[in-house]
């Protein structure tokens, strides 16, 4: 009956200080196996996408308690782009969750209570100064270290060498954020869908060295994406509704 809980049940609402997101493209063909049963790959050109998203959150709470009531934590995620097509025939676009890894022991508990986003606990340094941000995650089981430095005076536009996108304006369809997260639940053969609600969501393309990402590499192993685009926002206020189930047919 655990699995009963793991549905996203309580709407929930956060503040992000910031954002910092990398893509990363690999052949369709390689990314689909990433995928349960009811979703396929959100694929551009031939090319299924990941994502590394680092996020500084705030008050994060259920929807109706006021914000003293939240908690506050950094989160490394770990995500697959991926489509689902409901029962009434519409598509909806999202991510489907690989790892969570948490820098305070309460979020792990209550996020692998209610959902289905792996969570781990890690540890997080951050420092900031002259244009720059680096991030340095050790997680308990050392496949979700990660070490890398994000230029936030970087000019505008910038995309990395080898990036399959030609432009920002390409790669925007996958800076996020999407407007669903997806999880399969095995126990019933469903999906469950969580619909995201935000404001302020102004992302800008920032140069970053990435000296280390574990987590890619385990979670999909021989799998040899490339950074096809890396972007960083701030100050964004953040809403999940209630998940909702429904069969697979």
């Amino acid at each position: 009956m655990l699995h009963l809980l793991k549905r996203h049940p309580i709407p929930i609402r956060a503040h992000f200080d910031f954002v910092l997101a990398l893509t990363y493209a690999a052949p369709a063909a390689q990314i689909r196996p990433l995928l349960p049963p009811g979703l396929t790959a959100d694929e551009w050109n031939g090319y299924g996408f990941l994502a590394a998203a680092f996020v500084q959150t705030r008050k994060l709470r259920p929807a109706g308690l006021p914000a003293f009531a939240g908690r506050s934590f950094f989160l490394a995620g770990y995500r697959v782009f991926a489509r689902y097509t409901r029962r009434d025939g519409k598509r909806l676009r999202g991510l489907r969750i690989l790892r969570s890894d948490a820098d305070r022991r309460l979020m792990v508990a209550m996020g692998n209570l209610l959902t289905r986003y792996r969570y781990r606990l890690a540890r997080v340094t951050l420092e900031r100064g002259e244009g720059a941000l680096a991030l340095r995650v050790r997680t308990a089981d050392r496949l979700g270290d990660a070490e890398l430095t994000a230029r936030l005076d970087g000019p505008p536009g910038w995309l990395p060498p080898g990036s399959p996108f030609a432009d920002a304006k390409q790669a925007r369809r996958f800076m996020g954020p999407m407007p669903f997260t997806f999880g399969y639940e095995p126990e019933t053969h469903s999906i469950v869908r969580v619909e995201g609600v935000r404001r302020d969501w102004r992302p800008r393309t920032v140069p970053v060295d990435v000296r280390r990402l574990d987590a890619l590499r385990h979670l999909a192993p021989g799998l040899e994406p490339v950074l096809a685009s890396s972007f960083y926002l701030e100050a964004v206020d953040y809403r999940w509704r209630r998940g909702v189930r429904e069969p697979l047919g």
